[in-house]
């Protein structure tokens, strides 16, 4: 479909909370090896049960670079007991699989009674050279859902943005953080402040009460995700990563993070609900921690997949989840080798919601 500014028709978007209702869920066939350098051998088989346990619930729109991978993919989900005709393929190049970042982010559009898609400008997190096929990713997934593309601007450029790095609740809140927005490292948008940033918020997502923390974790190659410490379970209600070692590298910023969400509240002025979620002991992989997080699941229909990485703590993290989500069933996911890539399991989906 055609692009069209906001301005021009005077719709009004909303972006809906991850738990409502999915048409289908987005992701990416792995095929870049140096992506999970001396690891890249499990990782197709992560993807397999990822897909095993959304296609029964939801439609899998799965973006392979070309016919080959297709194949590939095909016969690994055959042996996995993944496939089905609930599994539609896309043949598009990709310089990497993580669609949260690179793919556009869909929104209910009032003003045209269907869905939008916000294709924000991608360049691989200010970081690496190869994002040329990845940045086109966005205009693909909307062309193939059916809705209008939105690229978003702030003055006459437009925005850099990646999914990974907001957090709403369907009803006006968003979560974000200083470190990923504002800093000088991996800057994504020179010039834009926090006024600039809660602008563009509102005007293309409907979130009109941003919340701002601090910092990300450790090993976060994005230089401070939200979608690996703070996520909404509710309208009203948040669960936020915590380390109880004081010596952790983690300990006060992400302590920092609980007594600003604290002082926050929803987008009606009511508190914040706020649930402590603990974090797995550190990942660390030829000398580097990786950015292991419980808090880097994904909420789809009937379904919460959630990263695990044989840790005490694994438990502990599946039981809160659990009880916060009585009418789904909540999967652990292992994702001691996918952390590698220094991503996990939302990092690697996007929701396209229910018209």
């Amino acid at each position: 479909m055609a692009k069209r500014s906001p301005a021009q028709n005077q719709v009004s978007f909303r972006m809906p909370a991850e738990w409502e209702p999915h048409a289908a869920t987005w992701l990416a066939w792995p095929h870049y090896k140096l992506d999970w350098p001396g690891k890249f051998e499990p990782i197709p088989w992560v993807y397999a049960e990822i897909i095993r346990n959304l296609s029964p619930r939801e439609r899998v729109e799965l973006i392979v670079k070309d016919a080959a991978a297709e194949k590939v993919a095909r016969t690994t989900l055959k042996r996995a007991n993944a496939w089905n005709e609930n599994v539609r393929f896309h043949r598009w190049p990709t310089n990497r699989v993580w669609t949260r970042d690179s793919g556009c982010a869909f929104v209910l559009d009032e003003g045209a009674a269907g869905i939008s898609a916000m294709k924000w400008r991608f360049n691989a997190w200010a970081k690496y050279p190869n994002w040329q096929h990845d940045e086109k990713i966005g205009s693909r997934m909307a062309e193939a859902a059916g809705a209008s593309e939105i690229q978003p601007t702030f003055g006459s450029k437009r925005v850099v943005l990646e999914g990974g790095s907001i957090e709403v609740n369907g009803s006006g809140t968003l979560i974000t953080t200083e470190e990923c927005l504002l800093s000088r490292v991996q800057q994504r948008n020179p010039g834009m402040q926090k006024k600039d940033y809660e602008n563009v918020f509102a005007r293309y997502l409907g979130a009109t009460n941003v919340v701002w923390l601090g910092s990300g974790i450790v090993g976060d190659d994005t230089h401070g995700h939200v979608d690996d410490i703070t996520r909404f379970v509710s309208p009203d209600t948040v669960v936020t990563s915590v380390d109880a070692d004081p010596s952790s590298e983690n300990y006060e910023a992400l302590r920092e993070n609980i007594r600003r969400l604290r002082d926050a509240t929803t987008e009606d002025g009511k508190p914040l609900v706020t649930i402590d979620l603990p974090m797995p002991a550190p990942v660390y992989f030829e000398g580097r921690r990786l950015p292991a997080s419980y808090a880097n699941f994904y909420i789809a229909n009937e379904i919460v997949l959630v990263p695990v990485f044989n840790d005490p703590n694994d438990r502990v993290a599946l039981d809160i989840l659990a009880d916060l989500f009585p009418d789904r069933d909540v999967v652990p996911i292992y994702c001691g080798d996918l952390i590698w890539g220094f991503g996990a399991i939302h990092c690697m989906t996007q929701q396209q919601p229910a018209a």
